[in-house]
């Protein structure tokens, strides 16, 4: 099933309109081990630092987690998750004009989260873990930001049909949110590149924009310093990985994502801001 295109992503107050940019989501990990900066911004004062930062260096969404999504991290439960995010996001929003996300796969973590202040639900799991993320999203009037996970999942390595299992997956994740009343301009929709995947399947995801923009949702694309751009450049370490995100960033943004979660932001902005002009989401303006 496709769906018209909607022409603004509404998060509560917020209306970002589709189409004219790219925008940038800036990551802020409040966690002691995610893969590329856990430990860095753990404490209430250095998050709040970094995200204005971000906010300054140009990204128009801060995604705030406060559970590691890399492989093997240790899970907490949602008790932890909560007073690791909630006095961060109270903090951000005294300040912050951009919307504020919730990156968690838990509806108690994010209906506290939306009462904090947060305005969009990042689910890594699709709905498909907690279900009832999509009536808290429903009820707050928030974005919801929902992922394709293959992990978990009985699926080859090749990359011939990871293209059409996120579709498939993406559509019955869709079809949740809307039955529990999210609107439909209120959803996003991110292919989970890297998350329960070979290499050659992430690319294959990163080619597939295009088909994955025919369901009608606004694309979020993840890259940002993954492993498989890690062996794009023979096997560079994390801390390598940011001219490589940069050149997957732009490429997404030119095959039809709107927004790139990133942890480099001013990087991601001046070379989407090149990008947009290739693509022709708006013009140079002449001297």
């Amino acid at each position: 099933m496709t769906y018209n295109q909607p022409k603004e992503f509404i998060a509560g107050t917020y209306r970002l309109p589709i189409g004219s940019i790219t925008y940038v989501m800036g990551i802020l990990n409040v966690t002691p081990d995610s893969f590329s900066d856990g430990g860095v911004f753990f404490s209430v004062e250095t998050a709040t630092r970094r995200a204005g930062e971000m906010i300054r260096d140009g990204a128009r969404l801060i995604d705030i987690g406060g559970e590691s999504t890399r492989p093997g991290h240790n899970p907490v439960d949602g008790k932890e998750e909560i007073r690791r995010v909630i006095p961060v996001i109270k903090r951000i929003v005294e300040f912050a004009e951009v919307p504020i996300s919730i990156d968690t796969s838990k509806a108690e973590v994010a209906e506290e989260a939306m009462k904090a202040g947060a305005s969009v639900i990042n689910d890594v799991w699709g709905l498909r873990r907690e279900p009832d993320i999509a009536r808290v999203a429903a009820e707050s009037h928030s974005g919801l930001i929902i992922m394709f996970n293959n992990r978990e999942r009985n699926s080859d390595e090749s990359a011939q049909d990871i293209v059409s299992d996120a579709i498939d997956y993406l559509s019955k994740s869709v079809d949740i949110a809307l039955r529990a009343g999210v609107k439909d301009n209120s959803i996003m929709i991110d292919p989970g590149i890297g998350f329960g995947m070979s290499h050659r399947q992430s690319f294959a995801l990163i080619r597939g924009i295009p088909t994955l923009s025919r369901l009608g949702f606004p694309v979020l694309v993840g890259p940002s310093r993954k492993r498989f751009i890690g062996a794009a450049l023979g096997n560079a370490p994390v801390d390598h990985r940011d001219i490589g995100t940069v050149a997957v960033s732009c490429l997404s943004a030119h095959l039809g994502a709107d927004v790139i979660r990133t942890h480099n932001v001013r990087y991601a902005i001046e070379a989407l801001s090149v990008t947009d002009i290739i693509s022709k989401k708006h013009e140079l303006e002449e001297d």
